[in-house]
């Protein structure tokens, strides 16, 4: 059994017996695509926080005021980003996972809506951009039970996944087990193909997560510089993971945000990784609710209801 907070860990996974996730259409790779939506959930003194927030691709942290330099940076995403990134999934016809945190929809409550509409899953990335390690149990407790209800609201249905930026507590895949409605978590980067893990004595599926095959490396000292800098790195992983696929499909995670890859100068890297994939054959493009329903479905457990 795998858990949080260092118990059980599972250095060995899968070994050399990976099991064949039988993708639809013989897929050979499973890519899922995930855009995390966090414009107005980062830390700020303009929307009622205890500080701004520090991280972005400016060091600067302005302390005991607002900081519109920092907030119109965040802003960009939902303004601009968002709807280039929205038209190149359209133009391809390749759906995503929209991983939302849950004060983000509910100040932006058209884009869940329209999300939707477009075919893309809305899953949760906690309530306000921040890591859930050392959270007291009742207070994330909380924190996980108004995330499921401000989604709703915004959205018209309740997140089936979730992913804590960066780390979660010791007890954040429990409490999400026990709150009993989230089919997987993505608090996890320890594996190429999902799995299941028993939380409470109930089977749980991990659909992994990845930071290198993100946009985030624009960041700061993060490596990527140029559009061109994200397409080489995310198609060797798809070419690389296509090749295996044939003894061994396996399943990649590509993270984007609003802010980052929805930048002009950014964008056209996208386009290459969804044209690269478009040309490929036997890659199944998924949303992410997709791919944990196939692996409980491999696995022999019952179908999902909500």
């Amino acid at each position: 059994m795998s858990a949080h907070g260092g118990q059980g860990r599972d250095l060995r996974g899968y070994g050399d017996r990976r099991p064949d996730p039988h993708w639809p259409a013989d897929a050979r790779l499973a890519v899922s695509f995930v855009v995390n939506v966090e414009e107005g959930a980062e830390l700020s003194v303009s929307l009622g926080d205890e500080r701004n927030e520090a991280v972005y691709e400016i060091v600067e942290e302005v302390a005991g005021a607002p900081d519109p330099c920092k907030d119109t940076h965040f802003d960009y995403g939902t303004r601009a980003g968002y709807w280039r990134i929205m038209a190149l999934f359209d133009r391809y016809s390749m759906p995503a996972t929209m991983n939302c945190c849950a004060r983000a929809l509910t100040l932006s409550p058209w884009l869940a809506q329209d999300a939707v509409e477009r075919g893309h899953e809305i899953a949760c990335h906690s309530y306000r951009w921040e890591r859930h390690a050392g959270m007291a149990e009742d207070h994330e407790r909380a924190v996980i039970a108004r995330c499921v209800a401000e989604i709703r609201a915004a959205a018209g249905v309740r997140p089936l996944g979730w992913h804590t930026r960066s780390a979660p507590s010791a007890n954040t895949r429990r409490l999400l087990v026990e709150e009993g409605g989230f089919l997987y978590d993505s608090d996890a980067y320890n594996d190429d193909l999902p799995y299941l893990t028993e939380v409470a004595g109930r089977p749980h599926v991990v659909l992994p997560y990845a930071f290198d095959t993100n946009d985030m490396r624009f960041q700061r000292q993060g490596g990527f510089t140029h559009a061109d800098d994200f397409a080489r790195y995310c198609t060797d992983a798809i070419d690389w993971l296509w090749e295996e696929g044939g003894r061994a499909p396996k399943m990649l995670s590509i993270g984007l945000h609003l802010r980052i890859v929805g930048r002009p100068g950014r964008i056209a890297g996208l386009d290459k990784v969804l044209a690269h994939i478009a040309g490929k054959g036997q890659v199944w493009v998924a949303r992410r609710d997709r791919i944990a329903r196939h692996w409980r479905a491999l696995s022999g457990l019952p179908a999902w209801e909500e």
